[in-house]
């Protein structure tokens, strides 16, 4: 089965964020996705405590000793969330078992410097040629020059930079739920969507947009004041 893990050594720069969405829109695809957190602060994972059960379901992983990841059965895709500092041993594990990496970073000097050292130890690796690596510029601020000064610096490297998420209380009130974008209406998220189609694109994935029916899909949001919009 496919395994997509996030990572970067560079803590703070959107990896439970790009996770958690990239497994609702594989739930939202209809497949069976596995959201796995091997981070200490098991984010991921509360996030999944979170979810409401009526909606599709993403399962969680179970660990045991010696073991990454143990898929529950029936699982199609898993999706793994890696902790900041990720090297050495931990890293190989990883590797060891990744179809796709995806590596989040921001318009700042450190992700920058981070992301350049990590992407090479990716090449230097010994499934470097077994394995799909692409870039994810996240908590974008959209028409500012930090952005065009990333995206001139990402097109110096061998993997793609294939989307750009903007700067948005979206996601923070969905995850604050156990939400994603495909679990609410498609209008109240709609600019988001579209920057996610070509990430889907590179991942495979036809998620369209269809969230289940029931209170969590069309609940009012605990903070009406700022409600997530498009």
């Amino acid at each position: 089965m496919p395994v997509i893990v996030i990572a970067n050594p560079k803590g703070g720069v959107g990896k439970s964020t790009l996770a958690t969405n990239i497994a609702g829109a594989l739930a939202a695809a209809g497949r069976a996705p596995m959201l796995g957190d091997v981070d200490r602060q098991q984010s991921s994972r509360q996030w999944l405590a979170l979810r409401p059960p009526q909606l599709a379901t993403i399962r969680g992983w179970e660990v045991a000793p010696g073991d990454i990841v143990r898929p529950p059965r029936g699982t199609t895709d898993i999706v793994l969330d890696t902790p900041a500092g990720l090297h050495g041993k931990r890293l190989d594990a990883v590797l060891r078992i990744a179809d796709r990496i995806l590596v989040p970073l921001q318009a700042s000097l450190f992700d920058i410097q981070a992301t350049h050292g990590f992407v090479r130890a990716l090449a230097e690796h010994k499934r470097a040629g077994a394995i799909r690596v692409a870039l994810v510029a996240m908590r974008v601020r959209e028409h500012t020059i930090a952005l065009e000064q990333l995206r001139h610096w990402t097109a110096t490297l061998a993997p793609p930079l294939v989307a750009a998420l903007r700067d948005t209380q979206n996601y923070v009130h969905l995850a604050a739920r156990g939400l994603t974008l495909w679990d609410v209406a498609a209008g109240r998220v709609e600019r988001d969507l579209a920057q996610w189609a070509p990430l889907l694109e590179w991942l495979g994935v036809d998620a369209g947009h269809a969230p289940l029916p029931g209170p969590a899909a069309g609940a009012p949001n605990p903070n009406p004041s700022k409600e997530p919009h498009a």
